[in-house]
C-alpha cells in the first residue's frame, strides 16, 4: 500500500488527542514534586512515612486503573475508558488543589492515579489499533513524547508558580507564605486545563476498528479504516483482523493469558514492562533534587536544573521518533540496556571514588537522554503490538500492571538499597539489571517494525509453536 493512500491528517488527529492521555500522565506523575515542600509545610507533614505516602498515593490508583483498564478495553473499547480517565483526571486536579486536609488531598491523588493506570494502558493500545503498520511505531512513541511534554509542562508550571524561597527557610516560613498557602493548588489545579481539553478532544475520534470487529460492529469499523486510509486499505485491514478473530471468538478471561500460545507473550510484555521501571531512571527522577544539591545548587537553581533534564527528555524523545520506525524496537532497546548499564558502572564509580559535583551531573544527564531515546518510548511501543489481537486490552492491562507495581516497588526499596549498599552500590546493581535486559532482549524480544498487527500474531505464535516442539524432541 502506498502511503499516498493514508489520510495523514487524520490519523495524526486522533493518535494525537489519544496521545493526551500520556500528557496528563506525566503531568500529574512530575507535579507532585515541585509542591512537595509547600503542601507538606500546609498539612504539617514531618513523617518521613507519611511524606512517603503523600508521594506514592497516586501509584495505588495507578495500579488499580492498570487493572481494570483490560476489562474496560474489551467490554466498553477503547474511547469510552479513555473519556473515564480524562474525568478522573479533571477530579484528581480539583480536588487536590481544593483540599482542605491531608486525608481529603490523598484520596484525590489516588483518583489521578487511575485515571494515569487506565490512560498509560488505553492511549498507546488505541494508537496501536488505529496506526498503518509501516507508520505505528512513530504514532505509538507519540505516547511517550507527550507523557515528556507532560513532565516538562508540570516542571515549568511549578517553576513559574513557586515564589523564590530563602535559603533555610523553615517549614513554618514556607507554611505562611504564598507558596504554602495558595501556590502549591495552583500546581495541581493547572492541570484541570489540559484534562478538559483532553475530555472534549476525545468526543471526535472514532472507537479502534479492532475493537469494533470484535464487538461485530463491522459496518462501523469499516468506516473508521476509509476515514483512515482507502477503501482497498480498509477491505484488506478488515480481512486480516478477522483471520485473527475468527480463531477464538469466545469471551475473553484473565484463564486466557495463560493459554500456552499466549502464555510466553504476556510473560515477555511483564519483563519488559518491569524491566523500563527497574533500569533505574525513575530512581533519577526522583531523587534529581539530592543529585543537583550535590552539585551545588540550592533549592531555587535545582528547580531550574530539575527543569533541565525535563528539556533534555524532551529533545531525545523527539529524536527517537523516527528511528523507532527507521532503527527498529530491537536495537533501540539493546542500545538503550548497554548505554544505561556503562552510565550506572561509571555513576558507581564516581560516587566510591567521591567524585561528585559536575561529573556525576552529566553521567544523570547523559541517562535521561539515553532512557529518552530508547527503553522510555520503545517499551510502550511493544506493548502496544506483541500480544494478540483477542486479547490485546486484557495483556495490555496487565502488561500496564507490571509496569506500575515495579514502579512502586522501584520508589519504595530505593532508600532502603541506598541505605544498605549505598549511592555506589545501588547505582551498580541498577547497572547489572540493565545488562541482564539486555542479555534477555537480544535472546528473546523479536523485531516488529513495518508488520501489522495480524501478521505479528502469527509470527510470535509459529516461534511460540517451533520452540515447543523443539523442547518435545529435547526430552
Amino acid at each position: 500500500m502506498q502511503n499516498s493512500a493514508l489520510k495523514m491528517g487524520y490519523v495524526w488527529t486522533i493518535c494525537l488527542v489519544a496521545a493526551c492521555g500520556g500528557l496528563l500522565f506525566g503531568y500529574d506523575w512530575v507535579v507532585i514534586g515541585g509542591a512537595k515542600p509547600f503542601y507538606e509545610a500546609y498539612f504539617h507533614i514531618t513523617d518521613p512515612a507519611e511524606s512517603g505516602w503523600a508521594m506514592s498515593s497516586a501509584l495505588v490508583g495507578c495500579i488499580f486503573g492498570a487493572l481494570i483498564s483490560g476489562w474496560c478495553a474489551d467490554k466498553f473499547g477503547r474511547k469510552r475508558p479513555l473519556i473515564l480517565s480524562a474525568l478522573l483526571f479533571s477530579i484528581s486536579a480539583w480536588g487536590a488543589a481544593m483540599a482542605s486536609n491531608f486525608e481529603v488531598f490523598v484520596i484525590y491523588r489516588i483518583i489521578g492515579g487511575i485515571g494515569i493506570g487506565l490512560a498509560s494502558a488505553l492511549s498507546p493500545l488505541y494508537i496501536a489499533e488505529v496506526s498503518p503498520a509501516e507508520k505505528r511505531g512513530r504514532f505509538v512513541a507519540i505516547n511517550q513524547l507527550t507523557i515528556v511534554v507532560g513532565v516538562l509542562a508540570a516542571q515549568l508550571v511549578n517553576l513559574m508558580i513557586a515564589e523564590p524561597v530563602a535559603a533555610g527557610a523553615t517549614q513554618e516560613a514556607i507554611l505562611h507564605s504564598w507558596n504554602g498557602q495558595t501556590g502549591w493548588r495552583w500546581m495541581f489545579g493547572a492541570g484541570l486545563v489540559p484534562a478538559v481539553a483532553f475530555l472534549v478532544l476525545l468526543f471526535v475520534v472514532p472507537e479502534s476498528p479492532r475493537w469494533l470487529m470484535k464487538a461485530g460492529k463491522e459496518a462501523r469499523a469499516r468506516q473508521t479504516l476509509e476515514r483512515i486510509g482507502s477503501s482497498d486499505y480498509a477491505t484488506r485491514t478488515l480481512k486480516e483482523i478477522a483471520q485473527t478473530l475468527v480463531k477464538d471468538a469466545q469471551q475473553v478471561s484473565f484463564s486466557t493469558l495463560l493459554q500456552p500460545q499466549v502464555r510466553p507473550v504476556v510473560i515477555m510484555g511483564m519483563i519488559l514492562a518491569i524491566f523500563q521501571q527497574w533500569c533505574g531512571i525513575n530512581v533519577i527522577f526522583n531523587y534529581a533534587q539530592e543529585i543537583f544539591a550535590s552539585a551545588g545548587f540550592d533549592i531555587n537553581g535545582t528547580l531550574k536544573s530539575i527543569v533541565a533534564t525535563g528539556i533534555i527528555n524532551l529533545v531525545f524523545t523527539l529524536a527517537a521518533l523516527p528511528l523507532v520506525d527507521k532503527i527498529g524496537r530491537r536495537k533501540l532497546m539493546l542500545l538503550g540496556a548497554s548505554g544505561l548499564t556503562l552510565i550506572y558502572v561509571l555513576i558507581a564509580g564516581a560516587y566510591a571514588l567521591g567524585i561528585m559535583g559536575w561529573p556525576v551531573l552529566l553521567l544523570v544527564l547523559a541517562a535521561i537522554a539515553i532512557y529518552a531515546l530508547t527503553l522510555a518510548p520503545v517499551t510502550w511501543v511493544l506493548l502496544s503490538e506483541i500480544f494478540p489481537n483477542r486479547v490485546r486490552g486484557l495483556a495490555m492491562s496487565v502488561g500496564t500492571l507490571a509496569l506500575w507495581i515495579a514502579c512502586f516497588l522501584l520508589t519504595y526499596t530505593f532508600p532502603l538499597l541506598n541505605a544498605g549498599l549505598g549511592a555506589a552500590g545501588s547505582f551498580l546493581l541498577y547497572g547489572v539489571i540493565c545488562a541482564m535486559g539486555w542479555i534477555y532482549i537480544q535472546r528473546v524480544v523479536p523485531e516488529t517494525k513495518g508488520v501489522t498487527l495480524e501478521a505479528l500474531e502469527e509470527q510470535l505464535a509459529a516461534r511460540h509453536q517451533k520452540h515447543a516442539s523443539a523442547v518435545k524432541e529435547a526430552h
